[in-house]
This record gives structure tokens, C-alpha cells and sequence, in this order.
């Protein structure tokens, strides 16, 4: 790896190859906001409670802590890497300082999969406003079998435009926006809290209770707590986005490992107590309003609390949703940047473009924009398809961060990862080994529920067809496997930091193919972490 600069780059961006080129104005709170929006409390547990409940009922809020520690372990892991190499795109950068090119690379194609969940996120805002005022439904009345899914495509569509135009304007208007909203939402989850724990109507013998679920499934109730798990592994993830717009934020060696842990610890506090006192609070658990996609736990906080202070709570949600929209949309757009200057992609000069007023990744915001609103049309006529691909999306995300705690952990026990550094922000020392094997273990056993081919999840409704059942793993081995030979027959073969965004001491004298780009092979996929 490339020697830091004492003299070029006052950002430190040359010790990694890079000059820098987009604007480091994020501070503490805005660097803890992008990751606590990302994993958004309100927007998950609110989209996903009801689905959690309808497969294990109230005890599937165990799985709530379960994630939480697993995905503790990998914090924990991607917080000292964060104070280590705090840059753009950060899964895919520390890949490549870890691991094999091949290797990296395929952790930043994975993790581009955000684009869908980018879509999922923002048909969220069908499960609220409408809740809120019936002039949010603007198809139909809402009876009619098409008019869920199709006003959901509208208001996503709307909101990511939205998004694309503030993430195109800069991150100093994004971060902005975001830090409010998280306020907001950090406020409305307190006082939520708060007001459910008034209303409690029930003792928490509740959790233990187990009654009616998991009759006739093969595992008996472990196995729909398994697939009632998979809503809480849907939410907590995206801590990484803290570390991923490490480019832009002041101090960021010492600021993004603690927005990291931070964030994740957060979410989990007031997470949890959203969901222990709302089943606690629950007039009545056998509603099957709240086990329905329109109902959730929307439907208790609406009954629970009554039509003005409900309603405002709704409305915290719809910020929440809004928020965790902007921030998944900015992560996408970092990593796409990251791989593009590396000359990783297709059309890498256009996407790598930064505005030379907002400092920003203009042309990727745009487009990451206008990919992800196209796989909605199919959540019209067949929704089926679009949640397998929605669940795909979070399997290729999970398998990312595999692909960045794995050769970690390869590097510990060769001894190659670097002991104590007096550079590094963050650093677990004796106990990095124990957590990285536990944050391994976890990834593992996580990719497996979430890619196992159950119809709950991936052939939930007609038409019942094997392919849709396993379209999961299908897909999944598609997308992987098509990665890597498109790496390998093509992509690695012009690799190297494009002229514009190679600093100067890693710049090599002579042009690329064609005379147009330099690249600079110091700071190219093949770097390993001494």
C-alpha cells in the first residue's frame, strides 16, 4: 500500500491513491445520522412488524436482540477498519485491501443491490400516508386489486425523485435534511416509547408464549421463528453508510467508528422497546389487522393512541421513511462512485464524474436513481416477483459484508492484520479475533435463513411455481457468478484509478488505452494490507 503523503493532499485521501475530490464537511452528528437513517427504526419495524408477528407471533421479538449481537460482532469489525481506511464505498475498498481483487470487486457489485432495497424502502410510504389521510391513495379506492401495489409504485417513484434531485444538489443539502430527520425520528421513537409504555395492558409472560404458532411446520415453532427472524434482519444493517461517506466527514479515522457502533447500538435501544411495549400495549393480539400488511404496527399506535396523537406519529414515520430513503440513496451512490474512479464499471469517466460546484457524484445519483424506480412496474402486476427480488437485494448485502469480515479474519490468523496503530481511530486489540470469528459465523448462518427457499417468503402468493420458490438461490448464484466472470474476462483488465482522481504520487506518467486514462496501479485492486 502506498505510503501516506506529507505534503500533496492535506486530506490524507493520497495515503489510499486518491486526490479528493468531494467535499468533507460531514461532523459528528451528521456522520452518526447517515447510518442511524439508513437502518431507520420507524421506517423497519414499522414495514416489517406485521410480518414478524403474522409467522411467530409476539415472541418473535427475540429475534430483535439475536440480530442485534450478531450484527454487533460485524460493527465491531467494520469500526476498525473504518479507523483505519475511512473512504468511499467502504465495504468495496476494504475488500481490496483484504482480499484478492476478484474478491473485492464482487463485494462492491453485491452490495450495488442496494439500488433495489432503495425501492423497497420507499414503498414504504404505501403502508402510512394513506393511514393518514385517504387522499394519499391515489389509485383507486384501495379496493380494487391493483390499487395497493400501483399507488405504492407512485409515491416510491415520487420519492426517489425527490431524493435523486437533494443527493445530485450536494451532501451538505442531504446531510442537512438527514440530521433533522433524524432528530425528528430519534425524538418521535422517545416519546412513542414513552406513550405505549403509558397504555401497557399486558405482562411480558406474553413473549414466552408460543400458542397456535409453528403447528404443522417441520421445525415446529423454531421454524417460524427463523422466518419471523428475517424482519429484524431486514432492518438492522446499512451501519456501514457512517463509514462509506468517510470522504466527506471531518476526522473521520476517529468520527465514522464511533457513528458506526453508535448507530447500530441506537436502533437497537429504541427498536426494541418500540416493539416490547406495542405488543405490551396492543388492545388486542388476536386482531388480525396486525398481522396484515395494512395494518401492523401502525394499526395498534393508531388504536392505542387515538386519531390526533397517533396521526403524528404516523407523520415521524413518514420522515423516517423519507430519511432512510436519502441515506440508502447516498450509500448507493458512494459505492458506485468508489468502483467508477477505480475504473470498475461500465461508463466509469461519467459515473465517477464529480459537479466541480456541488462536489458531488451528480451523474451516479441520477442514475442510481432511474434504476432503482424501474424494478417497481413489476411490484404492479406481480408482486411476488418484486419481494423475492426485495429479499435478494438484502441476501447480496449480507453476503457483501461476508466478503470483507472472511478475508479479516484470514489476515488475523496469518498474522497479517496490523496490532496496535497509534493512526487507527478504532481497534478492538486482544478481543478482534473472538469477535471477527463470531461476526463470520453470524454473516454465514444469516445468509442461509435468508436465502433458504421457503414459499413464506419467496412464493407467498400465486402462482405457486418452483422457480419462484427458489428464486432466491437462483437468482442469488446468477448474480454472483455472472459478477465474477464479468470481472474476470473483462473488468480486471482495465483496472486502475482514473487520471482525475489519482493523486499525485500514486499518478503514473504514461496514459491508458487510447490515451485517456492513467491508471495507478499502487493504488489499484491488488493492494494488500502489509
Amino acid at each position: 500500500m502506498l505510503e501516506p503523503s506529507k505534503s500533496i493532499d492535506s486530506s490524507g485521501m493520497d495515503e489510499f491513491g486518491y486526490t479528493q475530490t468531494l467535499d468533507r464537511s460531514i461532523g459528528k452528528f451528521a456522520s452518526f445520522a447517515a447510518g442511524v437513517s439508513y437502518i431507520s427504526i420507524l421506517t423497519g419495524v414499522f414495514q416489517l412488524f406485521y410480518f414478524g408477528f403474522s409467522m411467530a407471533g409476539p415472541a418473535y421479538a427475540w429475534s430483535w436482540p439475536i440480530v442485534f449481537v450478531g450484527q454487533l460482532m460485524v460493527a465491531l469489525c467494520f469500526a476498525e477498519l473504518a479507523g483505519r481506511y475511512p473512504v468511499a464505498g467502504s465495504v468495496y475498498n476494504w475488500a481490496k485491501r483484504l482480499a484478492s481483487g476478484t474478491s473485492a470487486w464482487l463485494a462492491g457489485w453485491l452490495l450495488l443491490s442496494s439500488i433495489m432495497a432503495l425501492g423497497s424502502v420507499a414503498l414504504a410510504l404505501q403502508l402510512t400516508l394513506p393511514q393518514l389521510w385517504s387522499g394519499f391513495q391515489f389509485v383507486g379506492d384501495g379496493t380494487g386489486p391493483f390499487d395497493f401495489a400501483m399507488n405504492g409504485v407512485v409515491l416510491a417513484t415520487i420519492m426517489i425523485t425527490i431524493s435523486t434531485l437533494i443527493n445530485a444538489f450536494g451532501v451538505k443539502l442531504m446531510t442537512r435534511i438527514n440530521s433533522v430527520g433524524v432528530f425528528v425520528e430519534l425524538v418521535a421513537a422517545v416519546l412513542l416509547i414513552l406513550a405505549l409504555g403509558w397504555h401497557v395492558v399486558r405482562g411480558p409472560e406474553v413473549f414466552f408464549d408460543t400458542t397456535g404458532f409453528g403447528e404443522g411446520h417441520d421445525l415446529g415453532f423454531f421454524g417460524v421463528f427463523l422466518i419471523g427472524a428475517m424482519a429484524s434482519g431486514y432492518v438492522m444493517y446499512g451501519f456501514d453508510t457512517a463509514s462509506s461517506l468517510g470522504e466527506e466527514t471531518k476526522d473521520p479515522k476517529r468520527t465514522a467508528p464511533k457513528a458506526i457502533l453508535r448507530a447500530v447500538t441506537a436502533s437497537f435501544l429504541l427498536g426494541g422497546l418500540i416493539l416490547l411495549f406495542g405488543i405490551l400495549a396492543a388492545p388486542d393480539l388476536t386482531d388480525p389487522k396486525i398481522g396484515s400488511a395494512d395494518g401492523g404496527l401502525q394499526h395498534i399506535v393508531l388504536s392505542v393512541l387515538g386519531g390526533p396523537f397517533g396521526k403524528a406519529f404516523l407523520v415521524c414515520i413518514v420522515v423516517a421513511v423519507v430519511v432512510c430513503t436519502l441515506s440508502v440513496h447516498a450509500a448507493a451512490i458512494r459505492m458506485m462512485f468508489a468502483m467508477a474512479r477505480d475504473n470498475n464499471l461500465p461508463f466509469s469517466r461519467q459515473l465517477s464524474k464529480v459537479d466541480p460546484v456541488r462536489r458531488t457524484p451528480t451523474v451516479a445519483a441520477i442514475v442510481i436513481g432511474a434504476l432503482a424506480v424501474m424494478p417497481l412496474l413489476i411490484n404492479v402486476m406481480q408482486p411476488a416477483i418484486f419481494t423475492i427480488l426485495s429479499s435478494i437485494s438484502i441476501v447480496l448485502i449480507y453476503l457483501s459484508y461476508l466478503l470483507v469480515t472472511a478475508p479479516m479474519l484470514r489476515n488475523r490468523l496469518l498474522g497479517r492484520w496490523p496490532g496496535e496503530n497509534s493512526d487507527a481511530g478504532f481497534s478492538m486489540g486482544k478481543w478482534g479475533l473472538p469477535v471477527n470469528i463470531l461476526a463470520v459465523l453470524w454473516g454465514a448462518a444469516m445468509t442461509v435463513n435468508l436465502i433458504w427457499p421457503r414459499p413464506e417468503i419467496y412464493n407467498s402468493v400465486p402462482p405457486f411455481e418452483w422457480y419462484l420458490q427458489w428464486g432466491g438461490v437462483i437468482f442469488v448464484a446468477a448474480v454472483t457468478a455472472g459478477g465474477a466472470l464479468l470481472y474476470r474476462l473483462k473488468i480486471r483488465h482495465q483496472t486502475g484509478v482514473l487520471a482525475e482522481h489519482a493523486a499525485a504520487v500514486a499518478a503514473h506518467p504514461s496514459s491508458g488505452p487510447g490515451g485517456e486514462e492513467a491508471p495507478a496501479v499502487a493504488a489499484g485492486l491488488e493492494a494488500k494490507v502489509p
